[in-house]
């Protein structure tokens, strides 16, 4: 029996969204990067994305579970001595709610050029509305 094995142009990528109003945040990136990378499909090949094309919702109604809320903290570095930045979780989901979800899926795709081009297909919204009508994105439950 052949296995199958997905080309670049051959790939059906749909449109999905999904709405982050009372999720977790971790229990949905993971399901996020796992759509993006096209695991969720029987036609799944690691070296071609595979995956779908996703919008995300509510981004300022993202939840965290136990005390995340008060510790978590995003770290950078500036590049200059001394130049370690930190911002607290609040801080961040007040700021750029988009920004929490976009960084916990960045960290669950692959560490190469594929899952930078995952991630391009990731499309996050702090509210309701977003722009991608003319996909018709199929809404799912996560």
């Amino acid at each position: 029996m052949k296995s199958y094995v997905a080309k670049t142009g051959e790939v059906d990528q749909k449109w999905v969204l999904i709405d982050a109003d009372g999720q977790i945040l971790g229990r949905m990136a993971a399901k996020i990067a796992m759509m993006l990378m096209g695991k969720t499909k029987p036609i799944y090949t690691p070296h071609v994305d595979t995956g779908d094309f996703v919008v995300v919702v509510n981004a300022e109604k993202v939840e965290v579970s136990g005390k995340k809320a008060l510790t978590k903290e995003y770290q950078h570095y500036t590049g200059y001595p001394g130049g370690q930045k930190s911002v607290s979780y609040a801080e961040m989901l007040e700021k750029r709610p988009e920004r929490v979800i976009e960084l916990a899926v960045r960290r669950m795709l692959p560490k190469n050029k594929l899952g930078v081009k995952m991630l391009k297909k990731l499309k996050v919204f702090r509210g309701p509305e977003h722009d991608h009508a003319a996909q018709k994105p199929e809404k799912i439950e996560v």
